[in-house]
C-alpha cells in the first residue's frame, strides 16, 4: 500500500489516478498510523514551500516523515514535494525543509527567453542510472515550477536544460524526487511510477 500524504497542497487526486492506472494500491491520508503502515510514501505538492511546510507541521507530519525516511521507507517527492525533501528554501525568505537530502531550493533565474514559471515538456539528461532514472535519457516529461533544487552532484540522477540545467530527478538511498510531474508526463511518467512500485516492493525497511 502506498500512501499519498495529504496536507492540502493539491494535485493528490491526479497522483492517485496515475497510481490506479499502473495498478499500485494506494490511499490519500494524513493519518499517522496509516502513513506508518504504508509500504511507501508519495509527497506531492503544488504551491509555496513555506505554506507546505506549515501544513506538514500542523499535522505533526515532519518528525514522522523524517523517522520513516531514516528507517528506510521509500519516499517519492513530486514537484514541490521534491523541494521539501531538501534542507530548506529561499522562497519568501528562508524556510527549513525536511532535511532528507542536502541542498537548498532557489528561484529560477529571470530570463526573457525562458519564462518563469517554467511550464512545459523538457528532455531528461540522465546523469546517474537508478531504479527510477534507468532508460529515461532523452525522454520528455512535464514541468511546472518557479524554483529549483540546488543540491550536490552526488544526489542528482537526471537534469533538464532550461535557462540553467535543472535537477530533474534526485535521490539519496530510499529518498527520491522528481521536479517534474510523473502523473502529467504521459507514458514516461507512468513508467516512473511503475519503477517506484518496484522500489517499494524491494525495500528493506527496519521496524518502526
Amino acid at each position: 500500500m502506498i500512501v499519498i500524504i495529504d496536507y492540502d497542497t493539491g494535485n493528490t487526486r491526479n497522483v492517485q489516478k496515475a497510481l490506479n492506472f499502473v495498478g499500485l494500491e494506494n490511499k490519500i491520508s494524513a493519518n499517522h498510523e496509516e502513513i506508518r503502515q504504508a509500504d511507501g510514501l508519495i509527497l506531492p505538492g503544488v504551491g509555496a514551500f513555506s505554506v507546505a511546510m506549515e501544513e506538514l507541521h500542523k499535522r505533526d507530519l515532519v518528525p514522522l516523515i523524517q523517522e520513516l525516511a531514516k528507517n528506510g521507507k521509500p519516499i517519492l517527492g513530486v514537484c514541490l514535494g521534491m523541494q521539501l525533501l531538501l534542507e530548506g528554501s529561499l522562497e519568501n525568505g528562508f524556510t527549513e525543509g525536511l532535511g532528507l537530502i542536502e541542498g537548498i531550493c532557489e528561484p529560477l533565474p529571470v530570463d526573457k527567453m525562458f519564462p518563469v514559471p517554467h511550464m512545459g515538456w523538457n528532455e531528461l539528461i540522465v546523469t546517474r542510472e537508478t531504479a527510477l532514472s534507468k532508460g529515461l535519457n532523452g525522454k520528455y516529461v512535464y514541468f511546472v515550477h518557479s524554483y529549483f533544487t540546488d543540491c550536490s552532484w552526488e544526489a542528482i540522477d537526471a537534469m533538464s536544460q532550461y535557462s540553467i540545467k535543472i535537477p530533474a530527478m534526485i535521490s539519496k538511498n530510499n529518498i527520491l524526487g522528481t521536479q517534474f510531474h510523473p502523473e502529467k508526463s504521459s507514458a514516461v511518467g507512468l513508467e516512473i511510477l511503475q519503477a517506484f512500485k518496484e522500489v517499494v516492493k524491494n525495500a528493506d525497511i527496519t521496524s518502526n
